[in-house]
């Protein structure tokens, strides 16, 4: 892929790249756009290369969790240091993210709140599917599981939301259901 039509994808992507890079950093925009600026060097430095086994978005979304993982290893490592010298490193506190700008409504708030009720895995697979519109064979190649692994994550993710939702009294689940 030529520089330019690489820089047509990453523009194409970058708001969902950021929002999955916020997911990848439990929700700390300072860190996600470390993250996202991260990956943008690799790419734009040729370091990472897209081949073209998955589409453009599924291997971007991957790069990203690849380089959070990597990221938050090495903000434990630091803090680990300034742990073992008597230091301590501020945090700040967290800024208000542009999805829950978006998320005003009562059943946009409990589907937040019930999202981040979710198992962890079972929370990452929902948001690449629900917020991404990825498949389950992509969200699994994001996250780096088998497929079979990601379905039964994503099945047991939408029981527990609908447990919740129902709980709530949000909606009927009941007009919802197939016959």
């Amino acid at each position: 892929m030529d520089e330019k039509a690489l820089r047509v994808e990453l523009e194409k992507h970058h708001r969902e790249g950021f929002l999955w890079a916020l997911n990848c950093c439990s929700q700390n925009p300072i860190a996600a756009e470390d993250v996202l600026q991260k990956v943008y060097v690799k790419i734009l430095a040729g370091r990472a290369r897209f081949g073209g086994r998955a589409s453009f978005k599924t291997w971007l979304l991957a790069l990203i969790r690849n380089t959070a993982a990597d990221h938050w290893r090495e903000e434990n490592r630091h803090q680990a240091k300034l742990t073992k010298y008597g230091q301590t490193g501020e945090i700040s506190p967290p800024i208000e993210r542009p999805d829950e700008l978006l998320e005003r409504g009562q059943i946009h708030a409990a589907l937040a709140q019930a999202l981040s009720a979710l198992a962890g895995r079972q929370q990452q697979v929902a948001r690449l599917v629900f917020y991404h519109d990825l498949s389950l064979s992509e969200a699994a190649e994001v996250m780096g599981i088998s497929i079979g692994s990601a379905r039964t994550h994503y099945e047991r993710g939408k029981e527990q939301l609908r447990k919740f939702l129902e709980a709530t009294k949000v909606f009927d689940a009941t007009e919802f259901r197939r016959e």
